[in-house]
């Protein structure tokens, strides 16, 4: 039961994510902070504090790494090609599924962006290296097919 309702929690906020993502192109801070608070609770309910501890830990260690690359990123190109909502994201997403499904999420999440520039080219938007397209949703997208696979035991 608590699980099913963290997860109907996490897909409600994920679809709320998407759409203000696409909408204004940015990521709400309450959002980013009700996944990982529903993370949380989720993992001290099912799991108990040690393991909610551990996930908390997990979603920082990610949120500093991408930030750093985030920083590393814009050292090298002089423009930010992440915003601060992703980073967040990446870390809230990682109470979630821990640090082992990031890497997944961010191929689903970078496969699907990619099909997505694919079709608005095709369908006459220019799309270059410059153009901004919001990265919420497919991260968003990327966190669900990581979660769902891992709970069919395909992933670890």
């Amino acid at each position: 039961m608590i699980a099913s309702i963290s997860l109907a929690l996490l897909a409600l906020a994920s679809l709320v994510l998407a759409w203000i993502d696409l909408r204004r192109g940015i990521i709400p801070d309450w959002l980013n902070l009700m996944i990982a608070v529903v993370g949380l609770a989720r993992a001290v309910m099912v799991d108990g504090c040690a393991a909610a501890l551990g996930a908390g830990c997990e979603g920082i260690v990610v949120g500093v790494i991408v930030w750093l690359l985030r920083q590393l990123y814009f050292m090298l190109r002089k423009f930010q090609g992440f915003g601060l909502g992703d980073v967040k994201l990446l870390a809230a997403s990682a109470i979630w599924i821990g640090i082992a499904g990031v890497p997944v999420q961010l191929l689903v999440a970078s496969l699907t962006a990619l099909a997505a520039a694919g079709v608005m080219q095709l369908a006459g938007r220019s799309m270059t290296r410059q153009t901004a397209m919001p990265f919420g949703p497919f991260l968003a997208l990327g966190l669900s097919v990581t979660l769902a696979l891992q709970q069919a035991g395909w992933i670890g």
